[in-house]
């Protein structure tokens, strides 16, 4: 069923409406051909905010995050690269696996949930979205962001547990997104992360892009390593194989990277060891919103199931620290504003909250890494 837009008569209606039906894999085939993207006019991100808008009007407003100015005396003469990572939560999974015990069902409803996550994405206006847990890519995202001006990469797990759940609409996967307008794609890769020598249901990608305004290349990769409690060692081996890729990728760190990803590792974790003593001299962006810039935020997701509350960190941007500057960084939602029934909820449309930050390259190309 597609909900009603209100009174609007917008020409995004029919596009909007399209992708709004979470049926299975049969109709999501209908999708694709209804909706080919290359024969499809752009759109104005504004509009298409504006009919989002229009679905959640029965729905709390979204919550309100500020940008903390991060910038020490490191004046760019380019404009920032803004990267946007989210693990979105896969539909299949929030209706029919994560068991989300204080989130009402009507909250997990794909007709207005996709709106939440499309209104929080068109309110940050990433150059480049990296996206965790999409299962509704060729319907949904890839169709619409590709119309705002994106280029659209998606990699599946080759087992996603969304399969086990009736009525699916696919595999879920991450998903790259970076616009055209900014940066020319150079190379692409498609990483099935490995583990003790064994190929893993985990994946990567990884891009080089070249930025049009500054000419510089750099790499922007987005991944999903294994989740749950005795599964570290795991993490711990595909981290390994995924920056030994990224090493490959980048030339042993010649061009300068950013790793975006839901770790499902705290910072204690030995994956997060790894990466932050890799010769890739990688920072977690997001250590700089603390005091002393060396501790990570409390959390990045916060959810109650039957087991009890779990309130973790998880999901970093790790960037090349003496290539890039961290100009800004989006605050986190406070506990207050989470609310005791946590997250997902009316208000937010994931378990994980979104990581943004804006990138600027340091101003001496010619600095060792």
């Amino acid at each position: 069923a597609v909900c009603s837009m209100g009174n609007s008569t917008s020409r995004l209606y029919s596009v909007l409406a399209k992708t709004l039906s979470s049926g299975a894999v049969s109709q999501h085939q209908d999708c694709l051909e209804q909706l080919d993207s290359a024969q499809l006019d752009p759109i104005d991100p504004k509009d298409l905010l504006e009919e989002c808008q229009i679905v959640l009007q029965k729905r709390p407003p979204r919550f309100q995050r500020n940008f903390v100015s991060l910038e020490k005396n490191t004046a760019s003469n380019h404009r920032p690269i803004r990267v946007m990572q989210w693990n979105i939560l896969a539909q299949a999974l929030g209706e029919g696996k994560d068991n989300f015990i204080q989130c009402p069902m009507e909250a997990l409803k794909w007709e207005e949930r996709k709106c939440l996550i499309l209104e929080e994405i068109l309110a940050y206006k990433p150059d480049i979205l990296c996206l965790q847990e999409v299962d509704h890519y060729f319907d949904t995202f890839e169709p619409l962001l590709s119309r705002l001006g994106y280029q659209c990469t998606f990699f599946p797990k080759p087992w996603s547990p969304c399969l086990d759940v009736e009525r699916n609409n696919g595999p879920d996967g991450c998903a790259m997104f970076f616009l055209k307008e900014r940066f020319e794609l150079v190379s692409s890769a498609n990483i099935r992360l490995t583990a003790m020598k064994l190929k893993t249901n985990q994946v990567a990608i990884a891009q080089t892009l070249k930025c049009h305004e500054t000419g510089r290349l750099f790499c922007i990769a987005v991944t999903h390593l294994k989740a749950r409690t005795g599964w570290e060692r795991f993490r711990s081996a595909q981290g390994c194989d995924l920056l030994q890729n990224l090493k490959n990728i980048t030339q042993g760190a010649k061009i300068p990277l950013i790793v975006c990803g839901d770790f499902n590792a705290e910072p204690t974790e030995e994956v997060y060891r790894e990466f932050s003593n890799s010769s890739l001299n990688l920072n977690s962006a997001y250590k700089l919103l603390s005091p002393d810039g060396q501790s990570e935020p409390p959390y990045t997701t916060w959810k109650i199931r039957p087991s009890g509350e779990c309130r973790h960190t998880l999901d970093y941007i790790w960037y090349s620290q003496h290539a890039l500057n961290v100009n800004s960084a989006l605050g986190l939602l406070t506990e207050e504003q989470i609310g005791p029934n946590r997250l997902p909820s009316f208000n937010y449309p994931s378990d994980h909250l979104s990581l943004v930050c804006d990138f600027s390259f340091n101003q001496d190309p010619d600095r060792l890494l």
